[in-house]
């Protein structure tokens, strides 16, 4: 039986997720201090709301989520791969990441560039060598097409080239949600179609979770905007009032912050919308959703 809470779920897939992460590194024939180098900023932490969203679809459509293993932890490592690159110097030049120093701080600059580069390329390594069983080469060639087009520029590189091009402008309301629909949300709803695609879902009900995504996309977003003003350095593992220092635009800065929260409720509320719509067991992606608007980092 398959776990009916947000709670036993992330405990029990969350292991696994990270077990095979750490498999995927320990198995290369690579430099000691490359691997070491990917498997610091893949074992800093972090909620695992991605390769979760994958497994917790799969899940409602009474599938097994270790079918989507290795798909959930390629989702992770393009997911890392972002985050040690955008603390560079070049770009957020960041010195913390979940409380930790950033991998440039530790493995020096050249290193962590490549860190990143070898966790992209191994996240379509796990896709291709999925078991033809789990995913026939149909669904193979659908995940690694949906992945590229989702992490490239059309999606999460296009956003943060959008990202950096609209530090110090003031933004519009339409301009910020094409920066987060792309640098966030591309990935997030890639997550979730990945995850009907293995379980063998409609078109209709892929389109139910597109829409789902987007909502939870951008309330993702915005909530990490809210939490730039009103969380701690503990809380949120960098430092506060960094998006202001940097000068970009964010959600309170158009809305207010009281209309920044408003938008994070209307997101929050038509994602939840979307699932009821879908007809399948949707308990867990809900208490994700809930989890996304409540989330303290």
């Amino acid at each position: 039986m398959h776990p009916v809470s947000l709670e036993d779920f992330t405990k029990k897939y969350k292991v696994l997720i990270e077990n095979r992460l750490r498999e995927a590194v320990g198995s290369l024939d690579t430099p000691e201090n490359l691997a070491k180098s990917m498997l610091y900023s893949l074992e800093a932490g972090g909620k695992r709301i991605r390769p979760l969203l994958l497994l917790a679809v799969v899940n409602s459509f009474g599938k097994d989520p270790e079918q989507g293993l290795d798909a959930a932890a390629a989702i992770e490592m393009v997911h890392t791969y972002s985050l040690i690159h955008d603390d560079l110097p070049s770009m957020d030049d960041d010195d913390l990441r979940r409380g930790k120093p950033t991998n440039h701080k530790v493995f020096g600059e050249a290193t962590a560039i490549l860190a990143g580069d070898a966790l992209l390329t191994l996240s379509f390594q796990m896709l291709a060598g999925m078991s033809e069983e789990t995913a026939p080469s149909q669904v193979k060639l659908a995940l690694i097409k949906g992945l590229s087009y989702a992490a490239g520029a059309t999606g999460m590189v296009g956003g943060q080239v959008a990202d950096m091009e609209g530090e110090s402008r003031q933004l519009t309301l339409e301009q910020l949600e094409y920066i987060h629909v792309n640098k966030t949300g591309k990935l997030l709803e890639y997550s979730i179609l990945a995850g009907a695609e293995i379980a063998g879902a409609t078109q209709e009900q892929k389109e139910i979770l597109s829409k789902f995504a987007y909502h939870i996309g951008l309330a993702f977003q915005i909530r990490d905007d809210i939490l730039d003003l009103e969380g701690t350095e503990e809380m949120i593992g960098k430092p506060v009032g960094s998006d202001t220092e940097n000068e970009k635009s964010t959600y309170p800065a158009l809305l207010g912050l009281d209309g920044a929260k408003e938008a994070l409720d209307y997101h929050i509320r038509s994602a939840k919308d979307s699932l009821a719509s879908m007809g399948i067991e949707v308990t867990i992606l809900s208490q994700i959703t809930d989890l996304i608007g409540l989330r303290k980092n």
